[in-house]
């Protein structure tokens, strides 16, 4: 008897469903589109030489340890490496409050894995990044939503939210996915107070914090919450702070850490463990081989320069090209704008057309926890060259302009 297999399939995998932006991404398979709709940092600016002569490097040297098992927790100098940085930004940690994953991707279905019990309500800005939505929709969360604008999370709306019983805040205060907003200071401190009193603990998602074009840096939300703390204690708060070497080295080697108290980082050990027992060893050496002694600083330098460039070229285009009524954000950092398109039209029903024009992005409706953003649509600046990115908005712009002539603009 052949095997029914929507039959023996757990109940929680009919939470599950295909990533929409992964699913449109076969789309873009097609070399002629230009694509604005992946997350993806640009190949160009990859460090391929270094990664080269660091792999060389390590198989020389610690070819054996390289290719063995590891520690779940991860490369001890690189979550030494890890902490020093952090610290340089204000986070006072040791390598005990470190753990090293596979991708960020991966601490999200940790976190959600260790905190989430069907039913819980899980605060999350509207629109918010879809990857959080689809690893915590797996293990029963109920998702409450506070709307954000162009300072970011509208924190004036949150308390109300918090009275109703919450277990933990997603936000990702630096230049957001999808929107590219950041949160402003003053709603980062009215944050963390919020959190404080009512007892509710902050996962603050943080990918893109060193890719800012202009402006000042912000703390992060792990900062100002130290910063409330004796600083003689070991990190305790209540925030709990991904990132990331997807945008700053390359995504291909899987590496992010999360930084927590220790109590929930030895939670999170063991929910590894029975996921991957461990992140790639190689990989781990191989990122540590290359980032150490200052050159990832430097490279960031180099990675924000085609970025600005990137942004500026996508900016000024949308500007010629784009009709009357269409708005879009202006973010001074990260790899994502959004686009507001008027309430007659729906981005999805765009799509179609645009792949036929041979460009794609992807629509906002996906990132709305509780629905809505019909008329919305994020676009990436990071991984098209400028010339690509005049021509890709330029014909993105005469598709909004056919649909809004066919519904009588």
């Amino acid at each position: 008897m052949q095997t029914l297999w929507d039959h023996r399939f757990a109940q929680r995998t009919q939470r599950m469903s295909n990533s929409a932006i992964r699913e449109l991404l076969k789309f873009t398979e097609n070399p002629d589109v230009i694509s604005f709709a992946g997350g993806m940092p640009a190949p160009e600016v990859f460090p391929i030489k270094e990664f080269k002569e660091a792999c060389l490097r390590v198989l020389e040297k610690n070819g054996p340890a390289s290719l063995q098992y590891g520690s779940t927790d991860g490369y001890t100098p690189l979550r030494d490496m890890i902490a020093r940085h952090s610290a340089r930004y204000g986070i006072n940690i040791t390598p005990e409050n470190i753990l090293v994953t596979s991708g960020s991707q991966q601490a999200l279905d940790l976190l959600g894995k260790v905190f989430i019990n069907r039913g819980d309500h899980i605060l999350v800005e509207s629109p918010t990044y879809i990857g959080a939505l689809q690893a915590w929709r797996t293990y029963g969360a109920e998702f409450v939503t506070v709307p954000l604008d162009e300072h970011g999370m509208v924190t004036s709306e949150l308390e109300a939210r918090l009275r109703a019983g919450i277990k933990f805040i997603y936000a990702l205060p630096n230049f957001q996915n999808p929107t590219g907003s950041t949160l402003a200071y003053d709603r980062r401190l009215k944050l963390i107070e919020l959190a404080e009193r009512y007892g509710v603990p902050i996962i603050e998602d943080d990918p893109y914090g060193q890719l800012r074009f202009e402006g000042e840096n912000l703390p992060t939300l792990a900062v100002l919450d130290s910063q409330t703390r004796s600083q003689n204690e070991c990190y305790s708060g209540n925030v709990i702070y991904l990132s990331t070497f997807s945008k700053t080295l390359a995504p291909g080697i899987r590496l992010a850490w999360v930084i927590a108290p220790v109590t929930v980082i030895t939670k999170l050990i063991q929910a590894k463990q029975g996921t991957d027992l461990h992140t790639s060893t190689f990989n781990q050496i191989v990122a540590f081989e290359v980032a150490h002694g200052g050159f990832l600083d430097e490279h960031v330098k180099l990675i924000r320069k085609v970025y600005k460039e990137r942004r500026d070229v996508m900016l000024d285009t949308l500007e010629e090209n784009m009709p009357d009524g269409v708005s879009w954000t202006h973010p001074k950092g990260g790899l994502f704008l959004w686009v507001t398109l008027p309430e007659c039209l729906d981005s999805e029903q765009l799509f179609p057309d645009a792949v036929a024009e041979k460009v794609a992005f992807v629509p906002g409706s996906s990132f709305f926890a509780e629905g809505g953003g019909q008329n919305t649509m994020r676009l990436n600046f990071s991984n098209a060259c400028p010339e690509k990115i005049n021509e890709g908005i330029f014909r993105l712009s005469n598709v909004v302009k056919k649909h809004l002539t066919k519904n009588g603009h």
